[in-house]
């Protein structure tokens, strides 16, 4: 299989968490030999797997390992596809979706605290909310909320 520059689609499949991190774990022939198909777009070779099994009659283990996956992997895509169509065989982005630590209470106390002492840093501010509700907040959540916050407008 010959090595494809890396350019726009790749970007854009970097930028959508929908690129391959081990293409070259594709060794299915018809991917090598296709210039449609691309090893790098983990939704082409996600849906392609289950659909070897599926339609073709591929066993699981033998798809599995010819597009780079286990067999756990293989049931977790299909049912992904089942139960989300295409978007469902996206990575899910890494790490937290929102400020999860920081309650309506904390918040309240941010402040609460910071009323009292406009000028103490938000690390000062982090080490205050972990004396008092026992939760390590790194002084960035801390900015990030009060710009956020419609009190400190």
């Amino acid at each position: 299989m010959t090595r494809r520059q890396q350019g726009p689609k790749e970007n854009a499949l970097r930028k959508a968490w929908a690129l391959n991190p081990h293409p070259e774990a594709v060794v299915d022939p018809v991917f090598a030999s296709s210039e449609f198909l691309d090893p790098r777009d983990l939704i082409q070779v996600r849906y392609e797997m289950v659909r070897r099994v599926r339609v073709d009659g591929e066993s699981v283990s033998a798809s599995a390992a010819g597009f780079g996956f286990s067999r756990p992997s293989w049931y977790a895509a299909a049912a992904a596809l089942d139960e989300g169509g295409l978007p469902g065989l996206l990575r899910a982005r890494p790490g937290p979706r929102r400020a999860h630590k920081l309650t309506e209470e904390i918040v309240t106390f941010i402040h609460g605290v910071l009323e009292q002492d406009p000028s103490l840093p938000a690390g000062e501010v982090a080490q205050r909310v972990e004396e008092s509700f026992g939760i390590r907040v790194h002084p960035r959540s801390i900015q990030r909320v009060l710009v956020r916050s419609p009190k400190s407008r």
